[in-house]
């Protein structure tokens, strides 16, 4: 069976440049519109997960990283729609989230951080998809030197080959703030800094969807474009 996987880092739902209004909603329709078999997300504004369900069909797991900032009422996804160019991960949190075709087995294998203590939080979570195959998804550090954000990669790698069964398929996708990552075993990453990497399955070359597909009224969503490997 072949699976589509597709990773994209959605900008707290912003567009590219930021604008006062946010396009959050309009990304995950968009992105789940084709019926990919598994969407990785990251840089969800914690607000929108109990939402993602419903604007994409799919089912989803789910993993905080960063707590939004404790206000009444859920006034701090209130205060950052009012412009989502300013107000961003401060105010409304920061999450990633896979999400899986329905049809499709899901199962919940928690996150682990990556980060080092004392640095902004980053994790990797996990899910069983389709009963065989392990999928991970990250989002590294974007500052500090490439040592530390390869040490992110290493822990999340890790972290998988913890929960996997000795000969289960492992996906690896995100944002790894890393360009050129490669991993033992792995398929070769794409030009960029997102990457499915993928291990024990065959996989089609990484492609990156071109500017004019997340052009919408002439509105580029999201600062990265999301990228996508045909797994099996």
């Amino acid at each position: 069976m072949a699976l589509l996987v597709r990773t994209w880092n959605v900008f707290h739902g912003n567009a590219d440049p930021p604008r006062r209004r946010g396009y959050l909603r309009q990304m995950v329709e968009l992105a789940s519109a084709d019926r990919p078999s598994v969407l990785c997300l990251q840089e969800l504004p914690v607000w929108a997960l109990p939402l993602i369900d419903d604007w994409s069909g799919m089912g989803a797991v789910r993993s905080i990283a960063r707590r939004p900032l404790v206000l009444p009422g859920g006034l701090a996804g209130w205060v950052t729609r009012r412009h989502h160019g300013f107000f961003r991960s401060g105010l409304a949190g920061q999450a990633n989230a896979i999400l899986v075709d329905r049809g499709l087995e899901l199962v919940d294998l928690g996150d682990e951080q990556i980060s080092e203590p004392g640095r902004e939080r980053r994790t990797c979570h996990a899910a069983r998809v389709a009963g065989s195959v392990v999928v991970g998804n990250l989002h590294a550090s974007h500052d500090g030197p490439p040592e530390a954000r390869r040490a992110e990669v290493e822990r999340a790698l890790g972290f998988l080959e913890r929960l996997a069964g000795p000969e289960e398929p492992l996906v690896l996708a995100g944002d790894f703030n890393l360009a050129d990552v490669r991993l033992p075993r792995f398929t070769s990453p794409g030009t960029g800094i997102d990457h499915v990497l993928v291990r024990g399955l065959p996989a089609s070359k990484v492609a990156a969807w071109p500017r004019d597909r997340r052009l919408q009224n002439g509105v580029v969503l999201s600062d990265h474009a999301p990228v996508e490997v045909t797994v099996g």
